[in-house]
């Protein structure tokens, strides 16, 4: 490995003088300038950016913890947050820890000790300690998708409407005609799916109908639990005419097991996830779910993570982001009310969205 001695030693200049080219300290005249980048190049000397950006109190590179990188919904919502944070000229370093807390612990560490500039942070569950040494050391951190109460009003975040997303897509179920309606939610402790079941049940209270409990069952997000799931609620007697899964991952497994059922999907039943992974435009029939805004997710993680890099002093943000119902197929409403692409049900809009 070629040393910046032998870089001056080829240009014959100082050392001082080829740290300044590197580093951009002082002015050096461009002939000068050019004998020590083309050394540079004939040597293949490469600055050590870590050591320069520790000087600098910069890295330029973010950390970005995720509970489980192997779902769609956590793969795409990452995908747009290392967009957004490269169009920013930041790195980013990517960890996943399988929804176990004691992992997450030991991450949050590693990226201390590789002098990240900022986190975004999806909680493994509902504990905040893994939060506590950033917030200790007024690091800078953004929480997304999860939400832990403690944590709430302490640093930026930026959420979905889970609660409105469960309420609308039991509004739009019961608007087709459903009212025995089944639900696969997610884990209990994981705020997402606390958030949608309240406005699952609010949604069938307003609309006159009761909760039937024997065909609410829990699932992990994966779709194996949703499959099983499934089977356990179409075994039930008072089976439903419709599920609502609290993913899309689940909701594909609910749509197996009906077909292993004998029953048809829609006709015999609605399903609807929620998230809207590509996936679910491709799988038959196409599912219709509630769209996260994966997009601007990323972006605003992005964006409030560089103001807090730039300004600690800030006061903590929460971003509240909607959801928007996709009507594809998997629900039946085109064929019970012959929907077109933008159709009203009860006065609300819903996007029949294909390509």
């Amino acid at each position: 490995m070629s040393t910046i001695r032998e870089v001056a030693e080829q240009a014959n200049v100082s050392i001082t003088t080829v740290s300044h080219v590197v580093n951009n300290t002082r002015f050096v005249s461009s002939e000068v300038k050019n004998r020590v980048l083309i050394a540079m190049e004939e040597i293949g000397y490469q600055p050590n950016e870590l050591a320069r950006s520790l000087r600098m109190g910069q890295t330029h590179t973010i950390g970005l913890i995720l509970p489980d990188s192997a779902n769609p919904f956590f793969a795409e919502v990452g995908h747009h947050v290392e967009s957004a944070a490269f169009a920013a000229n930041y790195n980013v370093i990517l960890c996943n820890t399988e929804g176990l807390q004691d992992k997450e612990k030991i991450y949050v560490d590693v990226l201390l000790k590789k002098q990240v500039d900022g986190i975004i942070f999806v909680a493994a569950g509902d504990r905040p300690e893994s939060l506590y040494p950033l917030i200790k050391h007024k690091h800078p951190v953004v929480l997304i998708d999860r939400n832990l109460s403690e944590m709430q009003y302490a640093i930026d975040s930026v959420f979905t409407d889970n609660y409105q997303g469960g309420y609308r897509v039991t509004k739009h179920l019961l608007a087709i005609g459903h009212q025995n309606i089944g639900c696969i939610m997610g884990p209990h402790h994981l705020s997402p799916s606390m958030d949608r079941v309240v406005g699952f049940r609010n949604a069938l209270h307003e609309s006159g109908f009761s909760v039937n409990e024997d065909i609410i069952v829990q699932g992990d997000f994966h779709p194996t639990s949703g499959y099983k799931a499934a089977l356990e609620i179409l075994t039930n007697p008072s089976r439903p005419t419709a599920i609502f899964a609290f993913n899309d991952l689940m909701a594909i497994g609910v749509i197996r097991a009906a077909s292993e059922k004998g029953l048809r999907v829609p006709q015999d039943l609605a399903v609807v996830g929620f998230d809207d992974i590509e996936l679910t435009q491709y799988v038959t029939p196409s599912l219709t779910t509630m769209a996260q805004p994966k997009l601007q997710m990323g972006m605003e993680a992005v964006r409030l993570l560089t103001e807090r890099m730039q300004d600690n002093s800030l006061p903590a943000q929460t971003i509240m982001l909607e959801t928007k119902l996709i009507v594809r197929d998997s629900c039946g409403a085109k064929l019970k009310r012959g929907l077109s692409d933008i159709s009203t049900v009860q006065g609300e809009k819903y996007l029949d969205q294909k390509d």
